[in-house]
């Protein structure tokens, strides 16, 4: 239990139902699909559309959505992969003849199709109860009649400023005389209004068919796209059989690749052999422990995850014990080891989770991104949608399993989480931050079985990232720890922004409360009844 001298938030407790976001809109607006009678499935993609709106530099329907199921709470855990693919005329040799060595982030070869739409209606298909335009419907009410926009939000659009600048559609639609809203100003999307109200009213096929997909074609071929309709048209959201690790007697299920999922399975296999209880949490050796973990898990990610339609993913070995004890053999207690080819994607804090539990205990890990803030930063003027950036997770190594290629899906950041202990849902959870989020995974679930935190101390709790050979650390690690850290061998670098930002919805097995934790490090909250 929290320190009530010091300032922070409480556990929020509920029996019926509870919901978690990073914005207190979605919050709000979830809640209420709950109590008007919807299960989880309802409020989160409510909750979800309205952050596509109020949050547009995290998320937005010119992205993708990842989740994780647990239908009344037990069973196996089902999960939808929903990550738009490279358009079919796009090829490795074209990006090289055009004088490309590797993907850039702006560049509208980085956009991917959308698959957050054609995931949100399967999902709706699959495990729906209320109607698709009264699930949407808060949504709209926010785009078309004005939203006051929150503090971090405030500050993220602001960072997004230059790029949108650079591009006229998404000027017009997110600045004004050139420049981002301040904190409790009100804001309209009144063009993603109407694209919405066209979703609710015929679902996929208005986002895919028709004169809103030729539109969202027609602005991507303008910016020098290969994109087509039929890639459009094609888009399939899948469902997955999850992978999974164990670890203090709970079952950590995540998404399989093209996913980055499997690095916190593998970070959670080689924390399970290094003895964290017992250490400072927030102290210099557990720390070590837990970028040395990263470190490999990270190089792992890198050399082998992939689209496994198009690469062979040897996700067996990843997560075997003998791989495992084979990585343990290259961490030194007190020394950094060797960071040669560390994480190398580049640092993004720009992905939404949230996670929501209903009266019937169906649990629902949800995650919808547009990877980078806003996304590659070009827009479609009409419909109100900017495009996701998530082809910058390709390579262009034609000897890479990750190397860009025709309706090929690129290695993914965004990753939910679920427990399960005993065969039941434990836990629904989540942590976003772009490349941070296997660490913040592992951090968060080790916070509680390691060291006995609530859920809403262990995403509160201060956090590190070993990014491509420096470990980055927030205000809250002490100068004292920060100096061990330098002298084991590390560089450090203080954080920019806070590291993430998380939900977590976990269910005691014995009352059935819920218990539901939202950090401060973003604009939103957790809510129960």
């Amino acid at each position: 239990m929290r320190n009530f001298y010091q300032a922070g938030r409480s556990v929020t407790y509920g029996l019926n139902g509870a919901i978690a976001t990073s914005n207190v809109h979605a919050s709000q607006a979830g809640l209420g699909i709950l109590k008007a009678g919807g299960n989880a499935m309802d409020a989160a993609i409510a909750a979800c559309a309205v952050q596509c709106v109020v949050d547009p530099m995290q998320t937005g329907i010119g992205g993708d959505c990842f989740t994780l199921v647990a239908r009344n709470g037990e069973g196996a855990v089902e999960g939808l992969n929903g990550s738009g693919r490279a358009p079919m005329a796009l090829t490795a040799d074209y990006l090289r003849a055009q004088g490309f060595d590797k993907m850039l982030p702006t560049s509208v070869h980085s956009v991917t199709i959308p698959g957050a739409i054609d995931a949100w209606t399967r999902l709706h298909e699959t495990y729906g109860r209320m109607d698709f335009a009264d699930i949407l419907a808060p949504a709209i009410d926010y785009a078309e009649n004005g939203f006051p926009v929150t503090q971090r939000t405030s500050v993220d659009w602001e960072m997004g400023v230059a790029k949108l600048q650079k591009n006229e559609a998404a000027s017009k639609l997110f600045l004004k005389d050139g420049k981002a809203p301040k904190a409790g100003s009100v804001w309209r999307l009144p063009e993603l209004a109407a694209t919405l109200k066209a979703i609710a009213k015929t679902g996929r096929a208005a986002f895919y068919e028709g004169p809103l997909a030729e539109q969202m074609v027609e602005s991507l071929r303008a910016a020098g796209g290969l994109h087509e309709a039929k890639d459009f048209a094609a888009t399939n959201a899948n469902y997955v059989t999850p992978i999974h690790a164990d670890y203090a007697g709970h079952r950590v299920h995540q998404i399989p690749p093209n996913g980055q999922g499997i690095t916190a399975l593998i970070m959670l296999n080689i924390l399970s052999r290094l003895g964290l209880d017992g250490l400072d949490p927030n102290g210099s050796m557990r720390l070590h422990l837990e970028a040395e973990a990263a470190r490999l898990a990270y190089l792992a990610r890198n050399k082998y995850v992939a689209d496994p339609e198009q690469a062979d993913v040897p996700v067996e070995m990843l997560l075997s014990d003998k791989f495992a004890d084979h990585l343990c053999g290259f961490i030194e207690k007190g020394k950094a080891g060797d960071p040669t080819g560390a994480n190398a994607l580049e640092s993004h804090r720009d992905t939404i989770y949230l996670t929501v539990v209903d009266k019937d205990r169906n649990a629902v890990s949800f995650i919808n991104s547009l990877y980078q803030g806003f996304g590659s930063g070009i827009a479609c003027p009409n419909t109100g949608v900017i495009f996701q950036n998530r082809g910058f997770g390709f390579v262009i190594d034609p000897d890479h399993p990750n190397c860009v290629a025709p309706g090929k899906r690129p290695l993914h950041t965004i990753i939910p989480g679920m427990v399960t202990k005993d065969g039941k849902a434990a836990m629904s959870y989540g942590v976003m931050g772009g490349g941070y989020q296997p660490v913040g995974h592992a951090h968060v679930l080790t916070n509680i079985w390691n060291y006995g935190m609530d859920v809403q101390e262990a995403i509160d709790c201060p956090r590190a990232f070993y990014n491509a050979g420096v470990l980055e650390v927030e205000q809250g690690i002490s100068p004292s720890v920060r100096a061990e850290l330098a002298a084991m061998g590390y560089k450090l670098a203080a954080t920019a922004m806070p590291l993430g930002g998380g939900q977590i919805i976990a269910v005691d097995p014995e009352t059935g409360v819920l218990s539901a934790g939202s950090e401060s490090r973003k604009d939103g909250c957790a809510l129960a009844y």
